[in-house]
Parts: C-alpha cells; structure tokens; sequence
C-alpha cells in the first residue's frame, strides 16, 4: 500500500500544492471548461453557499451524494438519475432509499449552467465541484478538481446494493470494497473522516445501543455517556428514522474531531468505531487527532482519487441536459 507523507502541512497552500500537478490527466483537465463556460464555478459556489444557508445538512448530503456516485461503478452521475422502463436506478437502492439528499442543489446548478452554456457542463462535473465546495465552505480543505467527466447512460439498483459499503460490515469487508475501486486502507480512513460533519439515522446504529452482536446487551465499546444520550435519543421501539449527529463535538463544522472521538471509543457508526479495532487504522486514526493539517491534506489527496474513480471521457457517455434523465 503507497503511504503518505506522516508529516501535517504547514500550511493550507503547501497541501494544496502537493497535488496540483499534472495540470491534466487523460483526457481530463483543470482548465476544462474555462472557455466553453467560464461562468463554471461563479454558479457552482454561489448556489452552493445558497444552499448551505438554507440547510446546514446539506454539505454533509453534496459529499455523501458524490460518494454514493462515485462507489457504483465510477464517477458518472449514475445516481441521479430516475428509474425508467429500462432500468431500475441507484436513488432506491437500500443504502440511498429515504437517505440521499442534495439533488434539487445540483438540478439549481444544471438549470443556471444550461441558460448559461447549453449541453456544456456534465452533471456529474457538477457533483464532483460541488462537494468540494461544500466542504471548503464548512472549514475543511481545499482541492483541486480535475474537469472533463461525462454523464453516464444508466444506473444500477442492484450495483448500488452490492458495490457501497455499510455501516454494518466489518473492517476487512468494506476495505476490500475500497480496493476494488483502487482505493487503499488510508483512503478508508481518511474518506471515513467525512462524518465530522452531517446525521446518522437511528436504525444505522440502533443495535449497538441495546442488543450487540445478539447479547442482548449494549456495545461494551460505546461510551457510556453517550450510550445514554443515545438510548434516550432512538429507544428500542420505533425512531428508526430519527436523526442525530455522527459528530457531536462538530456537527456542521469540517475537522478532526471525528478522529478524537474514535479515540475516545465515542464513534456512532459500528464501521467507524471498527478503525480502532485495527493496528494499522488505529494508528492513522490517532495521526488524524493530533494534527488536523495532515488529515486536510490526506483527505484532499483521497477526495482527488475518489473523483476519478471509473470517469467516462471523450465520445463516451453525454452531457445530460437533465441531470435526472439521459438525453434521447
């Protein structure tokens, strides 16, 4: 597994500057769109910020969403679009139904790109931006995203259903998951670290709070504190549904502190806690609590290999004039 740098950034401007370079990779470019639609990232941040004023959940939605979209089978907008007669798509798969949120944020965007550079911006182009936005807006890093990606022409509910992790699954089973998009043991580690911000629902975590592992008992991991605070929040009957933040310390705020609560054995997810569980995750878990520039740098360089996960470029795939929908 490549390693990374041990060391934190001394500044946001040398994180940044670490992977900058190529200015292009592929078919893919930074400069992409600069002068086919040059308005690009004017309408990408102002509707982000819009949105983020509205609704604080919804940058933890935008990251999850491009997560979501990049996990089955490649960046390529797949979950946004619809069911049709053809196929059956991402947005009812068991791990998006009721779930995944922040698709009216990215149709605004689509909408004000389309009056702005017809057929030009792909939608998941749009998505990929818009993550970065929201998590730069919210306190976390910076990074640079490489532009050129191509919508593509169908979905999967079952791909969903097989290819995203869970929060039910043990360590060794997400990781390999992980590798099979090229992606490493850090990445899980660090890509994990996007739950310092955003809500869980009860029935995520609900076992961990009264019958672990079929013991009819508590996880005897879990903080006793915040077992109390949650056994209160989502009782055993009913509440499925409820809400409560992944990181209390921080809710809307992007930082370290999910690691310090790991530390703490105070993470809501099982597949959160379950870093601790492993020597090697353990240790980047407790690097990411003591210096939250290598963490910024680490997840930017980790958000930079996500985006390019499975792309579609060239003459594949379209440019949809609706991101819910292929263009016929």
């Amino acid at each position: 597994m490549a390693s990374r740098s041990l060391f934190p950034c001394l500044t946001v401007f040398f994180c940044v500057i670490s992977i900058m370079a190529p200015l292009t990779s592929g078919q893919l470019d930074y400069n992409y769109y600069d002068r086919a639609c040059p308005v690009l990232p004017r309408i990408i941040r102002w509707n982000v910020w819009s949105a983020l004023r509205n609704d604080s959940r919804i940058a933890a939605s935008l990251l999850r969403l491009h997560f979501h979209d990049c996990f089955v089978n490649g960046c390529d907008g797949s979950v946004l679009l619809d069911d049709t007669n053809d196929f059956k798509g991402e947005k009812n798969a068991a791990p998006n139904r009721n779930s995944v949120r922040g698709f009216e944020t990215i149709d605004n965007i689509k909408a004000d790109l389309e009056r702005a550079c017809p057929l030009t911006v792909s939608c998941v182009d749009i998505l990929t931006l818009a993550a970065r936005e929201v998590v730069v807006m919210s306190g976390g890093p910076f990074w640079p995203v490489l532009l050129g990606r191509r919508d593509g022409l169908t979905a999967s509910e079952k791909a969903a259903n097989d290819q995203l992790p869970s929060p039910f699954e043990p360590l060794d089973k997400i990781a390999a998951k992980f590798t099979d998009k090229g992606l490493d043991l850090r990445d899980v580690v660090v890509l994990s670290g996007a739950h310092t911000i955003g809500f869980a629902q009860c029935f995520t975590f609900k076992r961990r709070l009264f019958n672990y592992q079929d013991s009819g008992k508590p996880d005897p991991i879990l903080d006793s504190s915040m077992l109390s605070n949650l056994q209160s929040t989502c009782p055993e009957e009913g509440s499925n549904t409820k809400i409560t933040p992944l990181d209390i310390q921080s809710v809307t705020r992007f930082d370290n502190a999910y690691y310090r609560n790991l530390m703490n054995n105070s993470g809501l997810l099982e597949s959160d806690q379950a870093l601790m569980s492993n020597s090697e995750t353990a240790d980047m878990v407790k690097s990411y609590s003591l210096y939250p520039y290598l963490f910024y740098q680490d997840f930017a360089a980790s958000m930079v290999k996500l985006g390019n996960v499975g792309v579609l470029t060239g003459e594949t795939g379209q440019i949809r004039k609706v991101c819910g929908s292929v263009n016929y």
